[in-house]
C-alpha cells in the first residue's frame, strides 16, 4: 500500500498529495487509486469498522500529481461540489512547457472530447459538442539551455485534458506529455496541481493548501523559481 502524504485533515475534509500515475478513482485497470488510499488511511487511523465515507469532489489526470481535497461527509462533498460549479473553488498548476512562452496570457478555446480515443482537441466554437475552456498563465522562469519555460496556470474551467490541449495548441506542449507533447515522452509529465483554494464547508472561511513537486527529474528546473 502506498504511503499517503496528508497535508491537512479535520472532521469534514482531508487534503492530500496525489501521487503521479495513480488514478483519482478506480478505473478499468483496477490499479490502486487515491480514493481507496484515503479511505484506507482514515479507516486505519481512526479504527473505523466497515465502510468509510470519502467523497471525491474533483479529479486530476492519472499522470498528474499534486494537491487534492476529499470530503469526509456527504454534506462537505455537496458543498465543495457546489463551489466548483459556482467557480469559488480555485485550482492552480505548475507546468514545464516547450519553448519560450509569453510572459503572461489568457487562453480561451472550445474543446471537443473524443471519448473513443480519450483525447480532446480545439475545435470551432460552432461545434455543438464543444465546451468552452479558459485558463490564465504566467511565465515564472525560462531555461535557455533546455528551451523550456516554467509557467503558473490558473484554471477557470475544468475540461478534459484542458491545460495539456490548450498549451499544445499554441505550440507550447507540456514536457513529458505522451498524448499531446513533442519532447520528453519517455519522462513523467511536467504538470503539477500545486495549489487549491476554497471555502471550508462548515467554517465558511477561505483556505488554501499548497504542495510543490519534489525537485527531481525535470522538476529540477523548479529551483529557478524564487517564489511561485
Amino acid at each position: 500500500m502506498q504511503k499517503l502524504n496528508v497535508i491537512y485533515e479535520d472532521n469534514h475534509i482531508i487534503v492530500v498529495e496525489k501521487i503521479p500515475n495513480i488514478p483519482s478513482q478506480s478505473d478499468a485497470t483496477r490499479d490502486i487509486d487515491m480514493l481507496t488510499l484515503v479511505k484506507e488511511y482514515v479507516k486505519e487511523k481512526y479504527q473505523k469498522p466497515g465502510n468509510v465515507y470519502i467523497g471525491l469532489v474533483h479529479r486530476l489526470d492519472r499522470p498528474v500529481g499534486g494537491v487534492m481535497v476529499f470530503a469526509r461527509t456527504s454534506k462537505a462533498a455537496s458543498r465543495l461540489s457546489n463551489q466548483i460549479r459556482e467557480k469559488i473553488f480555485r485550482k492552480e498548476y505548475l507546468a514545464i512547457v516547450d519553448g519560450k512562452i509569453d510572459k503572461e496570457g489568457t487562453l480561451e478555446d472550445y474543446l471537443y472530447k473524443d471519448e473513443k480515443n480519450n483525447v480532446s482537441r480545439v475545435v470551432d466554437k460552432n461545434n455543438r459538442n464543444s465546451k468552452f475552456a479558459k485558463l490564465d498563465y504566467k511565465l515564472l522562469a525560462y531555461d535557455k539551455e533546455n528551451d523550456l519555460s516554467i509557467v503558473k496556470i490558473n484554471l477557470h474551467t475544468g475540461r478534459h485534458h484542458q491545460i495539456r490541449v490548450q498549451l499544445a495548441n499554441i505550440g507550447h506542449s507540456i514536457y513529458g506529455d505522451q498524448k499531446y507533447g513533442k519532447r520528453g515522452k519517455d519522462k513523467q509529465i511536467a504538470l503539477w496541481a500545486y495549489k487549491i483554494t476554497f471555502e471550508h464547508p462548515t467554517k465558511k472561511e477561505k483556505i488554501s493548501f499548497e504542495c510543490l513537486p519534489k525537485p527531481i527529474g525535470v522538476w529540477n528546473l523548479i529551483k529557478l523559481v524564487k517564489k511561485v
